[in-house]
Formats: C-alpha cells, structure tokens, sequence
C-alpha cells in the first residue's frame, strides 16, 4: 500500500510540473519554470523512495532533495513579489 501511494505522489507531482511546464510555455515567465522544476523534483523524489527498498523516508538524502524542490517555490515567489526596477 505504501508503495501504491508514494507512486500515485510521483505521478500527481509529474502532472503537475507538466501543468506548470505548459503555462511556461507560454508566457515564458520564471515563476511556472521553477514551479515545474519543482514538482519535477518532487517526483523523481518519490521515485526514488519508491524504488530504492533499503533507504527510509527519514534520510537526510530524501530531505535534502526536498529542501531543493522547496526552495525553488521560496525562490519563484520571492522573485515574483520583488519590486520591478
């Protein structure tokens, strides 16, 4: 069961960077880029847990690919609400 839903995450982060990647494509606006890299990493993330039998969730590894994702969401946002010069 674990293992059913850390892939049904993987894909939901998936469909989300293509979401994302889409409307990249079309403004050509940072934001959706590194939305869409986010979630990309996100899934190649649960992938990796989902494939790799011996590693626990609790590894700093896993954490630290997640500190990344996160913080290119912290990073789009910051970017976006800064002052335009």
């Amino acid at each position: 069961m674990d293992q059913m839903l850390t892939g049904a995450i993987a894909v939901a982060s998936l469909l989300a960077s293509l979401f994302f990647l889409r409307f990249w494509r079309q403004t050509r606006d940072r934001f959706f880029l590194y939305f869409a890299l986010s979630f990309l990493i996100e899934a190649a993330n649960r992938v990796a847990l989902g494939v790799l039998w011996v590693v626990d969730e609790d590894g700093a590894l896993f954490y630290s690919v997640r500190v990344v994702a996160y913080g290119l969401i912290l990073l789009a946002i910051w970017q976006k609400n800064r002052p335009q010069r």
